[in-house]
Order: C-alpha cells, then structure tokens, then sequence
C-alpha cells in the first residue's frame, strides 16, 4: 500500500485533491477531522488546551472554542508550537492507526490530508508527499469566499512553511492554477502514475 501525506497552504485545494483521490479509490482521512476529534469534551486535545490556555479557549458551554483558540495560537508563534508539541503526536499515533486499518482492508493507497505535515516534519511515515500549491492571491480570495477574513489567512499563511521549502521537501507536486476541472485532471494523471 502507497501511504500519501496530502499537505499544501491554507486554501490551496488539498480538499478538492482529496475528494478527487477518494473517488479514484484511495482511502482518504483528515488530520484537521482527526484534530476536530481530540478537542471533543473530555478528550486529550481539550486537556491539553486547558493546561496550557485555561479558560481562554472555551466557549460560554464549556466546550473548545476552536475559532477562539485558532485567533490565539496564530497571533503568537511560541503559543502555536506549544499546543502543536501537545496535538501532533496525538495526531500521529491516530494516523499510523488508521493506515495500518487501511492496509488490512487491503488498499492500494491511503491518503492523510494533514496541512502540518511539513511544519511538523512529519513526512518520514510517508512514501509520498504530495504538496498542492495556488497563488497567494487566489488564496486569499478562496478563503473571503468562504466567509474567512483577509487578514487571518495572511497572518495563517505567514505561519506556514514557505512556499519553496515546501516544494523541496515534496515527492509530488500539483499547481493548483486553473478550474477544479483541470485541477481534477491533474490528480487523476498523478493518481495513474502511484498505481502502475
């Protein structure tokens, strides 16, 4: 089994690529679903924001307030890498779990969509990486399109790896630059290449 790490900047198009790869019959997960899982009442992700935040991430009901805690952690790298030291392993551990289920089902690949992956330096489990890239500009109009603040997606993208390192770092790489239709053949070609 071809075990895929799906990374690229914010609003760059990896969930279009990762829908794309599923309906090409790749087994496809979600790190931000698997994170989204962890901060749920009682869980480790919620333990961990309580110890290092306290009550400045919770909402009026007692829950993560993930919009709360995204606005601190993106405005103050050192708090950023604090809760990522706590979050990604647990993401990993999550990960490997669900490939090693993905194998015994037999497929051919599997897919984990994480956007940290290369900040993380997480690609060593993976025997591909593939990056998706869009112009910064057309980033940021994705990103207002979908009700998100201009301001915020800079100030996310600036926390991101840069854009070549990135690239140096990637096995595969897809420019996301046109419609969804080309960008959909663009996997599909990809997609052809793993599984030869």
């Amino acid at each position: 089994m071809i075990r895929v790490g799906l990374t690229g900047g914010l609003a760059s198009g990896k969930s279009t690529v990762a829908a794309r790869l599923e309906k090409l019959g790749a087994e496809v997960f979600d790190a931000d679903q698997i994170v989204a899982e962890l901060y749920v009442s009682g869980g480790p992700g919620e333990a961990a924001a309580w110890d290092l935040f306290g009550d400045a991430v919770f909402d009026d009901h007692g829950a993560i307030d993930r919009g709360r805690l995204a606005r601190l952690v993106f405005s103050d790298p050192e708090k950023r890498r604090a809760l990522e030291s706590r979050i990604h392993p647990l993401v990993g551990t999550e990960i490997a779990r669900r490939f090693a289920e993905a194998e015994r089902r037999g497929a051919a690949v599997a897919v984990a969509e994480a956007s940290q992956l290369l900040e993380a330096k997480k690609e060593g489990p993976y025997d591909r990486v593939l990056l998706v890239v869009a112009p910064e500009t057309e980033r940021v109009r994705r990103w207002t399109a979908k009700g998100g603040d201009a301001n915020d997606a800079r100030r996310r993208m600036a926390a991101q790896i840069p854009p070549e390192e990135a690239r140096r770092r990637a096995t595969d790489v897809i420019v996301n630059d046109g419609t969804v239709e080309e960008l959909e053949r663009k996997v599909d070609e990809l997609f052809g290449t793993w599984i030869e």
